[in-house]
C-alpha cells in the first residue's frame, strides 16, 4: 500500500513538473512566435581575425576571409526589414549587413533594409513589416533574393479600403505578383519558430510589436531545407546571373582623405529629434559613425557604433499613398534618375543615380557622368525626398 501511495505521489509531481515545463516552453507569446533566451545559440561563421582577408565580397567589395567565402556562396542574398522607432533601439544586427538602406515606412518613422550575403549576424531585429520602395531596392540582388519580414503594407480587399488609391503601396500583394509567396519571401507569418521569435528581454519594457528577431544563419538555414533555396535554382541558374555588381576601391590613403567631418540629414522636420541623423567621419579608419536622435547609434549584438565606409543620399520623389492607413503608407519613385550625394574617404561628391528598371542595379555617377567606385566596406543608403537638406 505504501509503495502504491508512493507511486501516486510520484506520478503527480511528475506530471505537474512536466506539465509546467511544455506550458513554458510553448506558450504562444504572439502572433504564433516563442520567447527563447537571448543567448540561443546559432551557426554564423565566427571567423578566425588571423586569418588572410583575401576574397572580395560582391555585394560591397569588403575583403574577408577564405572561411566566410566558402559559407557565402552557398546562399543567396537576404533582405530583412529592420524597424527604426525609438523602441526598437539598439538594433541587433546592422553592423554586419554589406549593404544598409534607410528610408520612412509611414508617419515619419524611418525603416531599414538590411542586406545580408558576406557575413552571418546572430542576430537580427526588431524585424517589422515590408514595404514596396524596399521591394525595388531588393530586387537588384540577383535572382529571387530572401526577403525576411513580419507582415507588410496590404490592400485589404475584403472591405475594399486603401485598394483604389493605395494598390501601389500593397507591398503584400506584389510579392504575389513576383511570384515570391511560399518561394524566396520568408514573412514571419509563413515561418515558424524558431527561425523567427518574441524576445521580450533584449530590450526591455517595449510592445510586442518590438520583439520579433531572426538570425541570418537560421533563415538561410530554412530557405536551404525547406525551399530548397541555395546559391542556384531547381535549374541550377545561380542568383547572380542577373546581378551587376559595383566598382570597388581600396580606402584613400591617409594624405588623400577630405576633411567633410559631418554629415547632417533629416527626413521629415516633424520627426527631427527623433529621426535626425548625424555621421561623423573618422579619418584614421576612414568611417562614417552614426549618430540618430541624438545619440550614438549601437549595435546590441557587439556594443560597436555603425560605421560606414559610404554614405549615399539618394534624392526621390516622394508621395502618400492615401490608402485610408493611419499614419500614411508612403511610396518613393526609385527607378529612372535624380539626384544624388556621394560621402567616402571624407569628401562630398556632388552626382546622381540611376535605375532603370525595378531588377537593375542603382548605380552613382559624379558631376561628370564617371561612375563612382564604392570604397570596400558598409554601404549606407539614405533615401530622403527630393528637396531636403544635407549639410556637410
Amino acid at each position: 500500500m505504501i509503495n502504491k501511495k508512493i507511486s501516486i505521489v510520484l506520478f503527480v509531481l511528475f506530471f505537474l513538473v512536466s506539465g509546467y515545463v511544455s506550458y513554458t516552453y510553448f506558450t504562444n507569446a504572439s502572433g504564433n512566435l516563442l520567447q527563447v533566451d537571448n543567448k540561443t545559440p546559432t551557426k554564423a561563421v565566427d571567423p578566425d581575425e588571423l586569418e588572410p582577408k583575401t576574397q572580395e565580397c560582391p555585394i560591397n567589395g569588403q575583403m574577408m576571409t577564405k572561411k566566410q567565402h566558402d559559407a557565402w556562396v552557398t546562399r543567396r542574398p537576404m533582405g530583412v526589414a529592420i524597424e527604426n522607432s525609438k523602441d526598437a533601439r539598439p538594433q541587433s544586427g546592422l553592423t554586419s549587413a554589406d549593404v544598409v538602406y534607410e528610408a520612412v515606412a509611414e508617419g515619419g518613422i524611418t525603416r531599414f533594409l538590411a542586406i545580408y550575403y558576406c557575413k552571418d549576424a546572430p542576430f537580427i531585429g526588431p524585424v517589422r513589416s515590408a514595404r514596396v520602395h524596399f521591394m525595388k531596392e531588393l530586387r537588384e540582388y540577383g535572382s529571387y533574393p530572401l526577403y525576411a519580414h513580419v507582415g507588410g503594407a496590404n490592400c485589404d480587399q475584403e472591405t475594399g479600403s486603401s485598394c483604389a488609391n493605395g494598390a501601389k503601396a500593397d507591398s503584400l500583394g506584389l510579392i504575389r505578383k513576383l511570384g515570391w509567396d511560399g518561394y524566396n519571401d520568408l514573412n514571419q507569418f509563413g515561418v515558424p519558430f524558431p527561425y523567427f521569435w518574441r524576445d521580450y528581454e533584449r530590450l526591455s519594457n517595449v510592445a510586442t510589436e518590438h520583439t520579433v528577431y531572426t538570425s541570418a544563419a537560421k533563415l538561410w538555414d530554412y530557405a536551404k531545407t525547406k525551399r530548397k533555396l541555395t546559391n542556384v535554382d531547381e535549374d541550377g541558374v545561380s542568383w547572380d546571373k542577373t546581378f551587376t555588381s559595383w566598382k570597388f576601391q581600396d580606402d584613400a590613403q591617409s594624405s588623400d582623405r577630405g576633411v567633410v567631418a559631418k554629415i547632417e540629414l533629416g527626413f521629415w522636420n516633424s520627426f527631427a529629434s527623433e529621426m535626425g541623423v548625424i555621421w561623423n567621419y573618422n579619418s584614421q579608419t576612414n568611417q562614417y559613425l552614426r549618430m540618430s536622435g541624438g545619440a550614438p547609434h549601437m549595435d546590441k549584438n557587439n556594443g560597436k557604433q555603425i560605421a560606414a565606409k559610404n554614405v549615399i543620399i539618394v534624392f526621390a520623389k516622394e508621395s502618400p499613398a492615401n490608402d485610408g492607413y493611419e499614419g500614411g503608407h508612403i511610396l518613393y519613385q526609385l527607378t529612372g534618375t535624380g539626384d544624388a550625394l556621394i560621402f567616402q574617404n571624407g569628401r562630398a561628391i556632388k552626382g546622381s543615380w540611376s535605375k532603370k528598371d525595378e531588377e537593375t542595379r542603382t548605380q552613382f555617377y559624379d558631376e561628370k557622368d564617371k561612375e563612382v567606385s564604392i570604397v570596400r566596406g558598409q554601404v549606407f543608403v539614405e533615401i530622403l525626398p527630393v528637396g531636403n537638406k544635407v549639410t556637410y
